[in-house]
């Protein structure tokens, strides 16, 4: 059959056609695949490796309050500073993403993958976990850090006053808008996650475009949130079973239902739906070789 009643574009040749091929997305399949795989590298490791890297993420949080506290003792007041304010905001992620470190709503999000294909018991335990010591290895490099920020003399009087009014800006939020902003964080950073391994080269861009973001809107995120709102804390300005109840509680169902459940189900419906049979029964990675990448452009 000619190219033209394939309806190819004729006269390319067989190199062309090879471009033609390697240039094109990878299929959903292929990046469930590389996201399950990461999410079962995840599950395998020990409690010691995941708490210490949990508690270094939170600690790397700090640098987008801090950040974002240095932009706006610095720029004039008036809403469009937190246009350039939130760019801080990206700091934090950027330094616990490309130092592969371990970050609640990220690296936890990857892990739902493998109990969704294969849902088994062991799994699901597997899964609880790495959720749990996460999340406390995160609070607890949070909470941390907050406290280093107020009490050593680090800042000036101006820094330490845009700290608190970021923190303050997070609180006139009521239970259920920490709720729902955090479904749309949650799902934000889910969407990071199933846009970097088809654009790698791109990753430090999708990083700051999706966290830029998620600042602007004032969507409420778990660990970052929490850096903020333990400074309030700590500080003197909330209570700390405000901390608990008022924030992290709904921020952090707000987060899982947004990015574990509602994106990682959608997207795994996806690939099923797109295969004609459950991911479980589509070729799996060998577990000694890492994912193919696809070829960037």
């Amino acid at each position: 059959m000619s190219d033209t009643e394939n309806g190819k574009t004729p006269g390319l040749s067989a190199d062309e056609e090879q471009e033609v091929s390697h240039n094109q997305p990878p299929r959903a399949a292929v990046l469930h695949e590389i996201i399950r795989y990461q999410g079962d590298q995840e599950l395998e490791r020990t409690i010691a490796a995941l708490w210490w890297s949990a508690l270094a993420a939170g600690l790397s949080m700090g640098l987008s309050m801090m950040a974002m506290g240095l932009f706006y003792a610095r720029l004039p007041e008036g809403d469009s500073s937190q246009v350039i304010a939130s760019l801080g905001y990206s700091a934090g992620f950027l330094a616990v993403i490309l130092a592969r470190q371990q970050l609640f709503t990220e690296n936890t999000l990857t892990a739902v993958l493998p109990v969704m294909t294969d849902p088994t018991l062991n799994n699901l335990g597997r899964l609880l976990r790495l959720w749990t010591v996460v999340l406390f290895g995160n609070l607890a490099g949070t909470i941390l850090v907050s406290y280093v920020m107020l009490y050593l003399p680090i800042f000036d009087s101006k820094t330490d006053a845009a700290f608190l009014d970021i923190g303050h800006k997070v609180m006139e939020n009521n239970l259920q808008q920490m709720f729902a902003k955090g479904i749309i964080s949650g799902w934000m950073i889910a969407t990071m996650v199933w846009m970097i391994p088809s654009m790698e080269h791109a990753k430090i861009w999708i990083i700051l475009m999706i966290t830029y973001l998620m600042a602007l809107g004032d969507f409420t995120h778990i660990v970052v949130g929490s850096v903020e709102v333990s400074y309030l804390a700590w500080a003197g300005e909330v209570s700390w079973p405000a901390f608990w109840l008022d924030f992290a509680a709904p921020t952090l169902v707000g987060n899982i239902i947004g990015g574990s459940f509602i994106f990682a189900l959608i997207s795994h419906a996806q690939v099923r739906s797109d295969s004609g049979k459950p991911p479980s029964q589509l070729p799996a990675l060998d577990k000694d070789k890492k994912p193919r990448q696809h070829p960037q452009r």
